[in-house]
């Protein structure tokens, strides 16, 4: 490491939980504007997980960031919770909180940008009130985050189940099938919400308006009559059913409530359907326009507000604005979508079933 690096101020930045498109826009912004700042960046490996034991971490620079607006993934890699999903114990002095700390102070941060959702920000918060200099980027595909308008992720997993519906569409209408599409969505409903009415579905299954299957295979008859031959159902991986829950293929695995929509609409209609889940996909790819700028917006502010000396506060999309909210804004609770929101309202409008 060279003289003129160790006499710069550093920030850290490092990316956790669930990859989303977007992350390497943020993080080449980060080092950008940090550079233009007068700090160099240290690039924390493996999530917070960098920060335990031996620091994993590299040296970013411009040229190391050149070519990675469009590129999916992390650089940096990711990992959940790890060490840091169990409770607490100060007194022990394998802490993790209170190792990560250490390394903080060790590494000479005077900064540290954490680059994603609830999960990241719930820990980010607890080493911010331990006197870690932190600053939050919301990142989840599920535009699930409190404290900001959007996330990065969304807008490229929207693009890519939209997509997806436009595709089936044109296999359901030659035969005359239901189209079952499962999207993400563990506790919320944006993407299946968005997607849906983006995609022309007939029906939106979410998490926040529990269904009854009877009422969906009513939806798909009614259309039958109607002389629409075929359906398109979107159903969120979370969505509930009436008087019951999600469906779990493995215990805290959620998985199958497609598969379940699709055979139970077969046994009510008698007609012929499939099921197609997107899973991961939906967190794979190069980001969208969109996605890379509000990254790239969010990476830039991140820095700012470091040079600005706030700390303890995460970037946000307010109206047009970025701005900083606390972290407490962003954990506790995840955004979910209002049953009687004008875009549900937009859909049932439409003519769209919610299976009710």
């Amino acid at each position: 490491m060279t003289n003129a690096m160790e006499s710069r101020p550093r920030i850290g930045v490092l990316t956790s939980g669930g990859d989303a498109p977007g992350l390497n826009a943020v993080i080449r912004a980060v080092v950008k504007t940090a550079d233009s700042r007068g700090y160099d960046v240290l690039g924390i490996e493996d999530g917070f997980e960098g920060l335990i034991g031996t620091p994993r971490y590299t040296v970013l620079t411009p040229r190391d960031v050149r070519g990675l607006l469009p590129l999916g993934g992390t650089i940096l890699r990711t990992t959940n919770k790890g060490h840091f999903g169990g409770p607490r114990n100060p007194a022990d002095p394998q802490d993790p909180y209170a190792q990560a700390l250490q390394t903080i102070r060790d590494l000479g941060l005077v900064g540290l940008i954490t680059i994603g959702g609830e999960g990241t920000q719930t820990i980010a918060l607890e080493l911010s009130r331990m006197g870690a200099p932190i600053v939050g980027v919301p990142k989840t595909i599920d535009n699930d985050l409190p404290g900001t308008d959007r996330t990065f992720g969304f807008d490229t997993a929207l693009q890519v189940a939209t997509d997806a519906i436009d595709r089936l569409h044109t296999t359901a209408a030659s035969h005359n099938r239901v189209m079952v599409v499962e999207v993400m969505g563990r506790h919320v409903g944006w993407i299946a919400l968005h997607s849906g009415i983006a995609g022309g579905a007939d029906v939106i299954l979410i998490p926040e308006i529990p269904f009854d299957v009877e009422k969906v295979a009513a939806k798909v008859l009614e259309r039958e009559r109607d002389g629409h031959t075929f359906c398109i159902v979107v159903v969120a991986e979370g969505a509930m059913i009436r008087g019951g829950n999600a469906v779990y293929r493995a215990a805290g695995k959620l998985g199958g409530i497609g598969q379940y929509v699709t055979d139970e609409l077969e046994r009510l209609t008698g007609k012929e359907a499939r099921c197609v889940v997107l899973g991961h996909l939906q967190r794979g790819g190069s980001p969208t326009p969109y996605d890379r700028i509000l990254a790239t917006r969010y990476g830039a502010a991140a820095v700012n507000a470091i040079h600005d000396g706030i700390t303890g506060e995460m970037v946000a999309l307010r109206a047009q604005d970025v701005v900083t909210v606390p972290l407490e804004e962003a954990v506790g609770h995840v955004k979910t979508v209002r049953p009687h929101s004008d875009q549900v309202r937009t859909a049932r409008s439409l003519g769209v079933s919610f299976g009710e």
